[in-house]
């Protein structure tokens, strides 16, 4: 032994018994969970038609081109999507909240953010969703997802949301 610690250093012979004496620990004890393949929380068992199914396997966001309320080709196929899981799920009545960071007034904002959401209940409609169980709510920049002054992070705000709701709340018009 002194042989090999005079050749290999102390350090070395320090971690060769070490080494060996956890080898003879009993490691079935000692457990990691697997994480890797663990659901999101609180969105372990998605039921079908659920509103955890929707944001997660459709999305609910739409986004635009600064001072637009054209949707572009992207955001079609979110809204094909869209119109396709509410054509099946049918219980669900779909609030649709515009937003709006761009320049111009306050009044400008709620007109665009109204338009954008308009132009998003148009796409869902001619995809076969029922009107009747669609409103359209303009919030301008009023409930903001990101306050920031670069581009890239003032156009989170330019979107859609689209929400499903139960019933209709006091924004829907007529009700």
């Amino acid at each position: 032994m002194e042989n090999w610690i005079g050749r290999f250093g102390q350090g070395a012979a320090i971690a060769l018994i070490i080494g060996f004496a956890l080898a003879g620990c009993n490691s079935s004890s000692i457990s990691s969970p697997d994480v890797t393949n663990a659901p999101a929380a609180g969105f372990g068992n998605i039921s079908p038609g659920s509103e955890e199914e929707f944001i997660i396997n459709v999305g609910r966001r739409i986004y635009f081109e600064k001072g637009s309320a054209v949707v572009t080709d992207e955001a079609r196929i979110t809204i094909e999507n869209q119109a396709r899981w509410l054509k099946r799920n049918k219980k669900w009545l779909v609030k649709i909240q515009g937003h709006a960071d761009d320049p111009g007034s306050e009044a400008a904002q709620k007109t665009l953010s109204t338009q954008r959401g308009n132009a998003v209940m148009a796409e869902l409609v001619k995809l076969g969703v029922n009107q009747k169980r669609l409103w359209v709510k303009g919030y301008g920049v009023e409930r903001p997802v990101t306050d920031c002054d670069e581009l890239t992070c003032q156009s989170q705000n330019r979107r859609v949301v689209v929400n499903l709701r139960e019933e209709f709340d006091d924004s829907a018009p007529g009700r």
